[in-house]
């Protein structure tokens, strides 16, 4: 597991503009705030190796980095749920 995420966080900071300062995980209703994001990087959860898409009705499956009030910000634009099928493991991870 500690390979999968050491890859997964290899590929994100490669895409990301900064390191994140704060982490926010956006569910449902809460999506939209990944679109006040300055200068806002999209990758989608697919992309990333080892992580699983989010098949949740209005949750985007990606990850929004940017700036919110001048911060470096990384946004969940939903994530995933064990209804969906998802194993405990992935869904931590």
């Amino acid at each position: 597991m500690i390979e999968k995420i050491r890859l997964a966080a290899g590929f994100l900071r490669d895409r990301l503009p900064a390191a994140p300062q704060v982490g926010l995980v956006l569910g449902s209703g809460l999506g939209e705030l990944a679109g006040q994001l300055e200068q806002p990087v999209a990758v989608p959860y697919g992309e990333l190796p080892g992580f699983a898409q989010s098949t949740a009705p209005g949750h985007a499956g990606r990850f929004v980095a940017g700036r919110l009030a001048g911060k470096p910000v990384l946004c969940m634009q939903g994530r995933l749920h064990f209804y969906e099928g998802h194993p405990m493991q992935a869904i931590a991870f």
